[in-house]
Formats: C-alpha cells, sequence, structure tokens
C-alpha cells in the first residue's frame, strides 16, 4: 500500500489556548465526536485516506500534537502523559460530552493516557499501533529510536515527515529539535500493565500483523483487559466483561496501518 502523507485535507482549522498551548485541530463531518490522534512526527494529515469514512458516521476532531503539524512546540517535553493532559483540556474547551478518542503509535500512547487519567472524559478508546512497554518492540527498531536525535535532520530531508513538517509547521525551523525531543521521549523505559489491567474504559486494541511489536503483545495487551481468556459463547457471554475488543489487521505494517480502509471500518465497527 502507497501512503502519502503529504496529501492536504480541508477541514475547519483553528486553534484552542489550553495548558499554555496553542493546540490545532481540524473538525471534519458531523455525529457523536471522535477525537483522532497521529502519530509521531506528523500531523492530523496523516488520516487524509480514511478521514472521510470517519468523518461520514462521526464529529472527528483531528488534533496535531505539541510540536507537531500546525502545533508550535512549547518549553516541555514531548510526553504522551502531558499531552494526555492537552486532550482532556481540549474536551472541555469544545464541550464535548463523552467523546471517543482514537489514536495512533505516538497518538496512541496519548489516548492510552486519556484513558488512565481522565475515564470519565471519554466513552470508548481505539488505541492502534500502541505497545504498553517500552521493550515490546523488536531489539533492532529499540536501536534504531535510540539514534533519533537532531544530527538525523539532515538525512531525512527526503521523507515525508520532514517534508509535511516543512509544509505547515508554524516554524520548520525547529524540525531538529523535534527528533531529539522524540528521540528522548523514545529512549525512556515504560510499563503501564497495571494501568491497562484496571481500565474501565471501553477499548479495542488494534495492530497490524506485521507491526513494530509482534502479535502477541496485543493479544497480551487484550489479556489484560480480560479478552482471550475462554470461548465467547454463542451469546457473548464470554467476551470481556468492559466491552473490550482487538483486531489484528491482516497485510499491513507500522507505517501504514493508519491509512488503511481495514482500520477505518474496525473503528467505526466497535464504536457503533
Amino acid at each position: 500500500m502507497k501512503t502519502d502523507w503529504t496529501t492536504e485535507v480541508k477541514g475547519a482549522g483553528q486553534y484552542a489556548e489550553v495548558n499554555g498551548i496553542r493546540l490545532y485541530y481540524e473538525t471534519h463531518g458531523a455525529g457523536r465526536p471522535l477525537i483522532l490522534l497521529h502519530g509521531g512526527l506528523g500531523s492530523g494529515e496523516m488520516f487524509g485516506p480514511v478521514l472521510p469514512v470517519l468523518a461520514e458516521r462521526h464529529q472527528v476532531v483531528a488534533v496535531d500534537l505539541q510540536g507537531h503539524g500546525r502545533t508550535a512546540d512549547i518549553d516541555r517535553p514531548i510526553d504522551a502523559g502531558l499531552m494526555a493532559g492537552d486532550i482532556a483540556a481540549l474536551i472541555d474547551h469544545l464541550e464535548l460530552a463523552g467523546p471517543d478518542v482514537v489514536g495512533y503509535s505516538l497518538g496512541g500512547g496519548v489516548a492510552w493516557q486519556t484513558a488512565f487519567k481522565y475515564p470519565k472524559k471519554i466513552r470508548r478508546l481505539v488505541a492502534v499501533s500502541a505497545n504498553i512497554r517500552a521493550d515490546a518492540i523488536y531489539p533492532e527498531m529499540r536501536a534504531q529510536q535510540g539514534q533519533v536525535n537532531a544530527a538525523a535532520a539532515e538525512f531525512m530531508k527526503a521523507t515525508p515527515m520532514y517534508q509535511l513538517y516543512q509544509r505547515v509547521a508554524p516554524r520548520p525551523e525547529d524540525f531538529p529539535r523535534l527528533l531529539t525531543k522524540i528521540g528522548e521521549s523514545m529512549s525512556k523505559g515504560y510499563d503501564f500493565t497495571e494501568e491497562v489491567r484496571g481500565l474501565q474504559v471501553p477499548t479495542l486494541v488494534v495492530a497490524a500483523d506485521a507491526d513494530m511489536a509482534p502479535p502477541s503483545h496485543y493479544v497480551e495487551v487484550f489479556k489484560l483487559l480480560g479478552g482471550g481468556l475462554r470461548d465467547g459463547g454463542w451469546t457473548d457471554e464470554g467476551r470481556p466483561t468492559g466491552g473490550h475488543a482487538l483486531a489484528i489487521l491482516p497485510g499491513l505494517t507500522h507505517y501504514n496501518i493508519f491509512s488503511s480502509p481495514l482500520f477505518a471500518a474496525a473503528t467505526l465497527a466497535f464504536l457503533e
């Protein structure tokens, strides 16, 4: 599947002043609100191929996270927990009643943290390609992540991430700084096993069958939510009591799942 991160999607773009950050977001469609969170070094435009599908049934609020897309960086780390606070503040700012939160990769980490910290603010969670332990991803990928810093900016000039940033960022010259912050964030250890185990927000765990972490990790996450432990039964009596679900999507990778119709279909089926 060809991935084009540079496809510009027209929506009603606005800024919200929350938590000391000028947070950019776009609204698309109408219906039950859905907050859509992109991956690292991307923006809401990453979802261009599937956003119209989601917006057919939902009011999609596509957010550019701190230092990404049209949201300028501020003097704090790139940290999923802090950005979850931004999302909670945005929910209050927009007066959204129980929105669903859908996040991919870095955005999936922010979505997890929003559910952990502010469970009463959201209705359902979809966490896409978002591992819950730092050691879950393949060792060679951990090694690559450890090399992300400002010095890598020169080598990324031909990538869609760099081209997107240069086109939309308020300060295009901040790209090396963003790389350093992303690298520092990825170098930190984390394990959210206990937070997932106690999660009360109905959650769909989504991953590609050739993702950055093996499918077994996402099965492990599903088990923490009470899934995959018994037969589901004729009337769903054996399914997880919290309404949780798992989707391993075939023929995809970490680098194209966010633009796949399969991702959109699984998300809509779970939310509806």
